[in-house]
């Protein structure tokens, strides 16, 4: 990068000779491309606006346009549109353009003959984008304001990235790169530019500057750590085609409403431009590095690495905000903040045990991911770490999380043969492990549908309903919908699930935990039966005892976030 040249340059200071070289493709920008470009500088005023990347290579005395050339173009035509119409007051744009395909593009630019605009395809669509212009001028209230505006805020407001690559660097492999591929320039590109490009050179000696690529890459490195990654953020590696584009976000507290994709460099650059003796390309860098570090130091903490990982996970807060927290802070006064915000996500108008799955799903799934959580965290750190690279992102694709009813009382079912048998199956064993001799002829009759290929709806109905009387627990079912009857689980698992009772999903919870499915922790401990203790526990139920005292585990867990105990909502004197 020694010879790079990085700056950023307001549109009226773009100047020289631009060569458009054989191997890109014309001038294809069409009505609506122009119409929008023209929008967004009048609609964005006269607040700070960039463009795409400007990318050249200077030979000899004229720039080889590598990207860029559909925007520079239509800026040409602008410029040339607004001379003409203003009777040369406004001035032509400083740089002029030319086509390697096109001998005397150059010439016809300059003056736009429309009567050649029939003679090959790139004259057409210029002269069509100079219609364009035209009409969207003519169609302001005031033209002579709009041009007078859109004149100032060239001039004033309107950026472009000037990216001047390395003199041994192969145009036209980036001109691939950048186009056929669809991979842009990134800002972590352009920031790592900054630092590493010939305008460094005053700041930076050769040794600084090769320890911070090294730096640099050691930063991207670490961040392809799953685990490092997904407790920083929610997005999947995709999002970032550098990873470290992340931490450069956050230095420069990037909005997550912008839609400036090169927002981040602009606020890097706009760094480097106020830069004093006291304040250097060295300070800047550090700020970047030491950023890094503090996360890197959050990550290695037990506690805070539960609790920063918390509140990113349930979405409360972003690693940006988290990170402005934490500025001038003790890590006592941190821990505080963060206690309060947890405390804050789970605050509810209503009593907990009151919390409903068809009404307040969003809120039931936050606590038990707190409870997850910090059940894992209150275990200790020489035991285990919540992963949560595994509960956002697996090999299949992104997770979705859902809430399982621990026993599912009212199961919805399909019309279809095969899932009737298949549960009948499943159930079959549930029913066989009770060892009771009443049990014999249910099970025969179970055995006998599963084999018949005429079984009807209504036979169905009537085993389920045995078997669901079997393995359920008398009393009321106001719990059913409560959190006391629901734990955290892959919306993927769940659908195979969701029809079960207690004792089928126990079972099939044990198999997919053989099988590498990640199975929430606590969600583990409930079909495992152990918050129950043993004198009241029945294996194959999922009963009052149990939710009892799974409510009273939850409670213990979260005494310091809830703002009231959990009652469980259901009439005790049906107790089991």
């Amino acid at each position: 990068m020694k010879n790079i040249v990085l700056e950023t340059k307001l549109v009226s200071e773009i100047t020289g000779s631009f060569l458009v070289p054989t191997y890109q493709r014309g001038y294809r920008w069409g009505k609506e491309e122009v119409e929008r470009l023209l929008d967004d500088i009048l609609s964005n005023g006269k607040n700070s606006y960039s463009l795409q990347p400007i990318v050249v290579k200077k030979t000899n005395s004229e720039y080889e346009l590598i990207d860029g050339q559909q925007r520079l173009t239509t800026i040409y035509l602008i410029y040339l549109y607004m001379y003409k119409k203003s009777g040369s007051f406004i001035k032509k744009a400083k740089f002029t353009l030319k086509y390697e395909t096109r001998e005397d593009s150059e010439e016809f630019l300059k003056n736009l003959d429309m009567s050649k605009r029939e003679s090959n395809i790139d004259y057409y669509f210029m002269c069509q984008a100079y219609e364009t212009i035209s009409e969207w001028f003519s169609n302001q209230p005031d033209e002579t304001v709009a041009m007078t505006n859109i004149n100032t805020y060239f001039s004033e407001n309107v950026k472009v990235i000037w990216y001047e690559i390395d003199e041994f660097e192969d145009p036209k492999a980036l001109f691939i790169r950048l186009n056929s591929g669809k991979i842009p320039l990134t800002s972590a590109e352009l920031v790592k530019a900054m630092f590493l490009s010939s305008a460094s050179y005053s700041q930076l000696n050769p040794e600084k500057r090769e320890e911070i690529a090294m730096q640099w890459d050691i930063i991207e490195k670490e961040l392809h750590d799953e685990k490092l990654w997904f407790f920083l953020t929610n997005n999947s590696a995709k999002t970032y085609q550098t990873r470290i584009d992340l931490i450069l976000d956050m230095v420069v507290e990037k909005p997550n409403n912008t839609k400036d994709k090169y927002y981040t460099f602009f606020r890097f650059d706009k760094m480097k431009k106020e830069l004093t003796p006291s304040y250097t390309l060295v300070n800047i860098w550090n700020k970047i590095q030491n950023s890094f570090l503090i996360l890197k130091d959050w990550y290695e903490n037990h506690e805070l690495y539960h609790k920063i990982g918390y509140l990113i996970a349930s979405n409360t807060l972003t690693l940006t905000e988290i990170f402005e927290i934490s500025k001038n802070k003790t890590k006592k006064e941190f821990l505080s903040e963060l206690n309060n915000e947890i405390t804050n996500s789970i605050r509810i108008n209503v009593n907990y045990g009151e919390l409903s799955y068809k009404k307040d799903s969003d809120k039931i799934s936050r606590l038990l991911l707190l409870f997850n959580i910090e059940s894992v965290r209150q275990n200790g750190e020489q035991t285990q770490w919540f992963p949560f690279e595994k509960f956002k992102f697996e090999k299949d694709g992104k997770n979705v999380w859902s809430l399982e009813h621990i026993h599912a009382q009212n199961p919805q079912w399909s019309y279809d043969k095969k899932i009737w048998k298949e549960w009948l199956e499943s159930h079959l064993i549930s029913i066989k492990s009770l060892n009771n001799d009443e049990n014999l002829s249910l099970i025969k009759e179970i055995e006998v549908a599963i084999i018949n290929e005429n079984l009807t709806e209504n036979d169905f109905n009537i085993l389920k309903e045995q078997i669901i009387r079997k393995l359920s627990v008398g009393g009321n079912t106001e719990y059913v919908d409560s959190i006391s009857n629901l734990a955290l689980l892959n919306a993927k698992n769940n659908s195979a699930l969701s029809n079960s009772t207690f004792d089928v999903k126990r079972n099939n919870i044990i198999k997919m935990d053989q099988e590498g499915n990640f199975i929430p922790f606590c969600t583990k401990m409930v079909f495992l039966k152990y918050y129950t203790p043993s004198n009241a526990s029945q294996l194959h139920f999922w009963g009052q005892a149990d939710r009892i005292a799974y409510i009273q585990k939850i409670n213990n867990v979260l005494r310091d976030y809830l703002t009231e105990t959990i009652e469980i909502m259901e009439d005790t004197r049906n107790a089991e």
